[in-house]
């Protein structure tokens, strides 16, 4: 097996300042680093136990299978907050039949994100 030290998803978008807003500043991510210079410039944010870097131009957006996972302690929060900083809203919190409550916005490149609370009495919350 391959010794892992750290990790972190990739993120090439069509308008690099227009998703280091959206990262940086409708999330609110703190970055991690920055490397480069001009408009192509990387941006390292913390995303939790990992990180997003956006950097580089792509001339698409990437393919409908990219998806990023966000777990918050409050998605209510998150709601109100998201969508008062201008965030698209795909579906507003609904707790699923798994039990997680999820809501689901988009990127300025449509890249849909999954903003998870996990509620105090569900399974994932404890190990058997």
């Amino acid at each position: 097996m391959v010794h892992v030290l750290s990790g972190r998803t990739l993120l090439t978008p069509t308008d690099p300042e227009r998703s280091r807003a959206f990262y940086g500043g409708t999330l609110g991510l703190a970055v991690y680093r920055e490397f480069g210079t001009g408009p192509e410039r990387g941006t390292v944010y913390f995303l939790g136990g990992g990180f997003l870097e956006v950097s580089g131009r792509a001339e698409e957006p990437p393919g409908p299978g990219m998806r990023l996972w966000l777990q918050v302690p409050d998605v209510a929060a998150a709601y109100e907050e998201l969508r008062g900083r201008g965030a698209e809203v795909l579906r507003p919190p609904l707790r699923e039949p798994w039990g997680l409550i999820e809501m689901w916005i988009a990127d300025p490149d449509g890249v849909r994100i999954a903003v998870v609370e996990v509620p105090a009495d569900h399974p994932l919350r404890y190990r058997p």
